[in-house]
């Protein structure tokens, strides 16, 4: 590929819906068991929040086996809150992922996940998701209107420095999250602290 092409989404990945209710229908909040990425699970940063994560027990690995997760694959939600994804790290290999969502499993010799996790929360993209969903109670997205998105491909090294900009800069973003939360924790401790010296004095 030596310049940007418009590929359909269905010619660059594999797309497969979650698993019917009735599958998951030991889905559970204990400890142990396989996890299951629903939509309440995935970040603004496109990743998975493992805090309440639901599982399913293990015997009920074989009947799912079709809905596991591996590296690269990307996890795009269908009904409800539309237009979130989550790209799946090695250290989620082999969960399961929900019956509100798709999993997008990109052809590694045309696509890099990064580069199209990118590419699909990007605010147009977005916006274009959203006017295709489909209208109800709860609005929802079909694989027909998935596979039919057109995605811009740069050549697999633009694609691995496109990733790398914004992997840094997620970094950096990051960083200034944390610097901010612990400024914040150490406001509160200094203001306590202070609230305390002023009844102290006041009591003396």
């Amino acid at each position: 590929m030596a310049s940007d092409e418009q590929i359909r989404l269905r010619d660059l990945g594999e797309m497969t819906a979650g698993p019917s209710g009735s599958l998951l229908d030991r889905l559970n909040d204990g400890p142990d068991g396989i996890p299951v990425v629903s939509p309440s699970d995935i970040t603004d940063r496109h990743t998975v929040d493992t805090r309440r994560l639901r599982r399913v027990p293990w015997d009920d690995a074989k009947k799912l086996a079709r809905f596991s997760l591996q590296e690269g694959d990307i996890v795009v939600v269908r009904q409800g809150s539309l237009g979130r994804l989550a790209l799946i790290g090695m250290e989620r290999d082999t969960w399961f992922y929900g019956s509100s969502c798709f999993r997008i499993r990109p052809r590694h010799d045309l696509i890099l996940p990064a580069y199209l996790t990118l590419y699909l929360s990007f605010p147009p993209m977005q916006k274009e998701l959203l006017s295709q969903a489909l209208p109800g109670t709860v609005h929802s997205l079909n694989s027909a209107i998935l596979s039919e998105l057109l995605i811009t491909v740069p050549p697999m090294e633009r694609q691995q420095a496109i990733a790398a900009i914004f992997a840094d800069i997620d970094d950096q973003v990051q960083v200034h999250k944390d610097t901010a939360d612990r400024l914040e924790a150490l406001r509160l401790a200094i203001f306590d602290e202070m609230l305390g010296a002023v009844r102290s004095a006041c009591t003396d």
